[in-house]
């Protein structure tokens, strides 16, 4: 099951997982995306697909959407949380106050439902795997970022937390923090505007979506009694979430 599975990183999982083999659960707010990417994983990788539509951020909608999950898709081996987004480059003073709802409902609220959701469905069968995708900005605060920072540092909170109360029931917890990457991230971060979101990556080369499925992949496809426990992940001209080299 894969969160925010429309673009991006979440996309990208989507097709690593269904070229080797898995049942997808693909879960986004925009329908037609999702139906789109079904259709491409169905017919490109013969992959079994359910798409289901609900935003991460009402407990509802995710409760219900778990719930109605037919009973051959309720065994969940491999929980993705991928959902998540950056709103605005403002310093704390001059933040939009519906932002940081947002970033916050969305990117820490919306990983607790969905995961308390799942949860039931692994328990019982004494394994499972949550990957939580967090971030660099998980790991330092830079200037501009404090909330965005904040919401990851409790992605990277809760999965400790995780990782130490569903050892009883052989559950993996792995949180992956990308650093810089090119997908619809900066987009979103300024409200679309494409000019300012493409000068983020000029002068280097930054993650990509793909990089990041690759890696969820491996941390899933190793031995049940190996477990990845957290990865920073950047590109090659990145040394932390401040430090960036635009050398070419």
């Amino acid at each position: 099951m894969i969160t925010g599975a429309t673009s991006g990183f979440g996309k990208a999982i989507a097709e690593r997982f269904a070229k080797e083999g898995y049942q997808c659960i693909i879960t986004g707010r925009r329908s037609e995306k999702l139906a789109l990417i079904s259709e491409t994983l169905s017919s490109q990788y013969q992959a079994k697909v359910l798409p289901l539509v609900f935003d991460v951020q009402d407990k509802q909608a995710v409760a219900d959407a778990v719930a109605s999950l037919p009973e051959d898709w309720r065994s969940i081996d491999v929980l993705i949380n991928n959902a998540g987004l950056a709103l605005g480059r403002d310093s704390f003073d001059n933040a939009n106050m519906d932002d940081w709802e947002t970033m916050l409902d969305t990117n820490v609220k919306g990983l607790l439902y969905v995961s308390k959701a799942v949860l039931p469905l692994m328990i019982p069968n004494k394994k499972g795997h949550i990957i939580n995708l967090g971030s660099i900005a998980g790991k330092e605060v830079y200037k501009d970022g404090s909330v965005y920072c904040a919401s990851k540092h409790a992605v990277d909170a809760i999965s400790k937390g995780m990782r130490i109360d569903l050892l009883p029931h052989k559950i993996k917890v792995t949180a992956i923090h990308p650093g810089s990457a090119d997908t619809e991230f900066s987009v979103v971060r300024y409200k679309g505007d494409e000019s300012k979101a493409a000068l983020v990556y000029e002068g280097y080369t930054p993650l990509h979506a793909e990089d990041i499925a690759d890696i969820a992949y491996y941390c899933a496809s190793l031995p049940a009694h190996v477990c990845i426990n957290d990865l920073v992940v950047t590109c090659t001209s990145q040394a932390n979430g401040t430090v960036m080299y635009k050398g070419g």
